[in-house]
């Protein structure tokens, strides 16, 4: 057995990012993923980010663990074939535009009617219904209008978050929804109709400033890498770089006057209480930070363990894979490709006693599993070499 979604197909025909995670993560699991793509180069992504010897990176890593075939649907022959795959599927994820599934033949309600178990999951912009579902979405689209870019970056300039929290997000929502949809139809014998979008996703992760503004009728404002509520909870200078501080509560605070060494911090009546900090927090941070200059990085990370303060090193992602921690959790994987060669991929981020998820293998070549995938569905050899040479399923 692969893993604990082993038994199930899913159907992929998305690209770039939010499906392709969302599907990862199933896949990982253990699921059978049969990435469907198009002949003319397949997948965006494959033409995206750095190339390791013709392949890309960001294309091998997110569809880490599928089977890839190539699928012509633009023709009768290709849309027959992927009947043939819906039919042995228990779900089938796609991130077109609202509307495009319908008009090639594949939308929830036909393919609800002919296979009613199916989980049919959508990933778009903006969703499925409202005045802009038929806009295009794009990352850093989301974080603008969910308000996300807005509550990030230093008081003086927004940014968006350096990772595309909404595509990601996304994925992991959809795959979330999957699971429950699969769970529900042991139950029922049904599959049904889930969607996500981008700005849903990344509207979901300001549950903290919405409902600060909702209590209080103020807009949150951008406060860089302090926290809203606690303080001092936030990235500081040192000597010879920066460290993260999580003095999120009384006893810690008491606990870092101690560690820098500066007890008469917790008598200074700006500083007594977690709400005079707060509203005194311009003054704080200019107390700390001229303490932590007087030593390195390295020196106060061993003071504050030394005193039970939470804190780390802020580290560039080539330090992030030297970390001990990191290491420990078995966070970079390598695998073998057939073009690329040897390719690290990241880790799986959760733990799991019995049947843990396994690197089986990086992203396929385009069309690589055509052929295995298509005699699965009891296609001969000659059938085979008749679709290949109409076009529907060899790569351009």
């Amino acid at each position: 057995m692969n893993g604990l979604l082993d038994g199930v197909r899913v159907l992929d025909l998305t690209q770039i990012m939010a499906g392709p995670f969302c599907t990862m993560l199933l896949a990982d699991l253990g699921a059978d993923v049969i990435k469907i793509e198009k002949p003319n180069g397949g997948d965006d992504s494959r033409r995206m980010g750095e190339m390791l010897n013709g392949e890309s990176a960001a294309f091998m890593t997110l569809n880490r663990n599928k089977r890839g075939i190539v699928l012509n649907l633009q023709t009768e022959t290709g849309r027959d074939v992927l009947w043939r795959l819906i039919d042995t599927a228990d779900v089938l994820v796609e991130n077109f535009r609202p509307g495009t599934m319908e008009r090639l033949g594949f939308g929830f309600e036909a393919v609800h009617a002919r296979q009613p178990k199916l989980v049919y999951c959508s990933i778009s912009g903006f969703g499925q219904t409202g005045p802009w579902r038929d806009k295009g979405g794009f990352d850093l689209v989301a974080q603008a209008m969910s308000g996300v870019l807005s509550v990030t970056g230093s008081p003086e300039n927004p940014a968006k978050v350096g990772v595309p929290i909404s595509d990601l997000n996304a994925g992991l929502f959809a795959s979330h929804a999957i699971l429950a949809a699969l769970y529900r139809r042991h139950s029922t014998g049904r599959g049904q109709h889930i969607e996500t979008s981008l700005l849903e996703a990344a509207l979901a992760y300001t549950i903290w400033e919405s409902n600060e503004y909702w209590v209080t009728g103020r807009t949150p404002e951008r406060l860089g890498t302090a926290h809203r509520a606690s303080a001092p909870y936030q990235v500081f200078r040192t000597a010879d770089g920066y460290v993260a501080i999580g003095a999120a509560n009384q006893r810690t605070w008491e606990k870092l006057t101690n560690a820098l060494e500066r007890p008469e911090l917790r008598e200074d009546p700006r500083f007594v209480t977690n709400r005079d900090r707060m509203q005194n927090i311009a003054d704080l941070v200019t107390a700390i930070e001229d303490i932590l200059r007087e030593k390195t990085t390295d020196a106060w990370l061993s003071a504050f363990d030394q005193h039970g303060v939470p804190a780390g090193p802020v580290l560039t992602i080539d330090q992030v894979y030297q970390h001990p921690q990191v290491q420990a959790r078995d966070m970079d994987l390598v695998s073998e490709h057939p073009t690329a060669g040897t390719v690290h991929t990241i880790g799986f981020p959760v733990k799991y006693s019995e049947m843990p998820p396994k690197l089986r293998h990086p992203g396929p070549v385009l069309g690589q599993h055509t052929e295995e995938v298509l005699a699965e569905l009891g296609l001969t050899a000659e059938d085979r070499v008749r679709l290949a040479e109409l076009g529907v399923t060899r790569p351009a």
